[in-house]
């Protein structure tokens, strides 16, 4: 009989589906959350009582479709030094997103087909792979949304993007015809590089 513990994560998280894809009967796995004293942090996402909560990786499992976005990505980067207040993340337009702002989570949304442009995998300090935008789709949301932004983490992430090895220019104003921001992008560009 396989034990349930096998199915914790190194930092704590067991999920309902994945146990029970492997072969863990649901009144057996629930009597094991019960009898241990999981916390429940989100739908089929239980938190052991001795770890450190990945809230980065919860709200993934939350919300698989949503992409790490705007500051959050910002920081992720390290574009801005200091760590959002909220999580942020994108969605596409029609997805019901009360319960996440309820749970005091930033959410931006963009057509569905707009979703993807730019998502790629991050390893956060948790050893949890999660979906956050790359460097110049970071930049277009910045652009994009530059009111939402305080002026000092604007400049600050523009500068060091302009100032880091790994820029992908031509990328960036492919992009950036995608989102329309392909004028103002150009201009900042021009005035830092």
């Amino acid at each position: 009989m396989k034990a349930i513990a096998q199915f914790i994560d190194e930092s704590g998280l067991l999920l309902t589906q994945k146990a029970i894809r492997g072969g863990i009967k649901k009144d057996r796995f629930y009597r094991f959350v019960a009898d241990n004293h999981f916390e429940k942090v989100a739908q089929g996402v239980y938190l052991s009582p001795e770890a450190w909560g990945d809230s980065a990786f919860v709200l993934h499992q939350r919300c698989p479709q949503a992409v790490f976005s705007h500051d959050e990505a910002l920081f992720y980067h390290e574009l801005i030094d200091r760590e959002p207040m909220e999580q942020t993340i994108t969605i596409y337009s029609g997805y019901n997103t009360q319960k996440l702002k309820a749970s005091g989570i930033k959410v931006f949304t963009v057509k569905k087909e707009l979703l993807n442009i730019g998502r790629t995998e991050y390893k956060n300090s948790f050893g949890h792979m999660i979906p956050v935008y790359d460097l110049e789709r970071t930049i277009c949301d910045l652009v994009r949304n530059r009111s939402s932004f305080e002026i000092q983490d604007f400049q600050t992430a523009i500068k060091n993007y302009t100032r880091r090895s790994d820029r992908d220019l031509n990328k960036l104003m492919f992009y950036a015809s995608f989102f329309r921001v392909e004028k103002l992008i150009r201009q900042y560009m021009e005035v830092l590089l």
